[in-house]
């Protein structure tokens, strides 16, 4: 990993700890105030830090006591001084309370990001996963990422 590397993948780990805690504050600070985010669920688009908040406090709030646990995968980081992209496979499982795995569900995410009073923050998140041509059903789950 590349020092340049290191800051934006602590991002990542960032992330993955905000939704493990269920903290809308720490996950919400990753984002910048003129954040747009390409989301996969129920709506086109979201612009605004104010708008991806209710989003957020809604998913948090929405699994009970249920814990939701990110694994990213194959990040790739492609970085300049001052802008970013980031993109990486993304699981989320949904454990139970006793610890037991109820569902899980396999994304693609892209970030872009840009350094701000020397914080790296999310500008743009587009969230997707592909189409199986015969169905015209999203796919959530893989085997593989190729």
């Amino acid at each position: 990993m590349k020092d340049q590397e290191r800051p934006l993948l602590q991002v990542l780990e960032d992330y993955k700890a905000a939704v493990l805690a269920r903290d809308v504050d720490a996950f919400v600070a990753l984002y910048d105030d003129a954040v747009r985010v390409f989301d996969m669920w129920g709506r086109w688009s979201y612009s605004g830090i104010a708008a991806w908040r209710v989003v957020v406090a809604s998913w948090f709030q929405s699994h009970g006591s249920e814990r939701v646990v990110v694994e990213f995968g194959d990040a790739q980081v492609r970085a300049a001084s001052d802008i970013a992209v980031i993109h990486v496979f993304v699981v989320y499982r949904g454990i139970s309370a006793e610890g037991a795995e109820l569902r899980s569900m396999t994304n693609r995410m892209t970030l872009a990001l840009w350094r701000t009073a020397g914080l790296w923050k999310i500008i743009h998140e587009h969230t997707s996963a592909p189409v199986d041509h015969g169905t015209a059903k999203v796919m959530l789950s893989c085997s593989s990422h190729g």
